[in-house]
């Protein structure tokens, strides 16, 4: 094996806490970050910030940097940079590991309604703000999809967002600007406060944002829930930061 780094693909709580397992057993390992977030939380050791210029660009930089194989730690949603890696790691047959936290599962206190994707999740609030007056909808899934709501004009919105989205805004709507994670009580007081009727997220899955399903299933407010979209077929997955030491362990540094 040569010397080269590891890529990690992070921007989640997983990606930063691999980066500080890899650094401190003194793996090289570079991370990337997409740059969409204006003050991000940095992992320790080597970073870049930014995108890499498209599936070229990518194999590109990896070629440069001599890369030894890549960790695809971005949140579940990153669709476009994690299938962008799969081709790039297939084409250069380099090792490439997903690293996805579990998925979220409904409790038997739970009223989800599962959806494939964000404009599934905007016709499910189109039909319902139709048959409910004054529908109010706490909206989560980040600030790039808020423009898919923009027609809606017969529900008002609470849009909590880490940065201010730049896309078209529903008529009625509030923007929160908020980073988690959040507890029990702020959620269930935050979904109480302004009379919320449905939240609607992504199954992001792990703990830094599931205290709000807790407290919608404790109010009895309705989920539209975002599935996670389909993964690559190549590469190998794991759902745990130490499950992800033990694969760069066996497949990058020879044991």
């Amino acid at each position: 094996m040569s010397d080269g780094p590891i890529l990690l693909l992070g921007g989640t709580g997983e990606a930063r806490a691999l980066a500080e397992r890899l650094v401190a057993a003194d793996i090289a390992v570079i991370s990337s970050l997409a740059g969409r977030v204006r003050d991000p939380r940095l992992p320790v050791g080597d970073v870049r910030i930014g995108g890499f210029g498209g599936v070229d660009g990518l194999a590109d930089w990896i070629r440069t940097h001599h890369v030894v194989g890549v960790v695809d730690a971005t949140h579940p949603f990153a669709t476009t940079m994690t299938y962008h890696a799969a081709t790039v790691t297939d084409r250069m047959d380099l090792p490439l590991l997903r690293v996805r936290r579990p998925a979220w599962t409904p409790t038997a206190d739970d009223s989800w309604v599962a959806v494939p994707d964000i404009r599934a999740a905007a016709r499910e609030i189109e039909s319902r703000a139709a048959r409910q007056r004054a529908l109010r909808v706490f909206l989560t899934t980040g600030r790039q999809d808020v423009g898919v709501f923009a027609g809606i004009t017969d529900a008002t919105f609470l849009i909590r967002v880490v940065d201010p989205p730049t896309s078209d805004l529903p008529a009625h709507h509030r923007i929160l600007r908020s980073r988690g994670p959040y507890d029990l009580s702020s959620e269930r007081e935050l979904l109480r406060a302004n009379e919320i009727d449905v939240l609607v997220t992504k199954n992001s899955g792990g703990e830094l944002t599931r205290a709000k399903l807790t407290a919608a299933a404790g109010l009895g407010v309705d989920v539209v829930m975002v599935d996670r979209p389909a993964e690559p077929a190549s590469g190998d997955s794991v759902d745990s930061v130490a499950a992800a030491i033990d694969w760069v362990h066996d497949h990058l540094t020879g044991g």
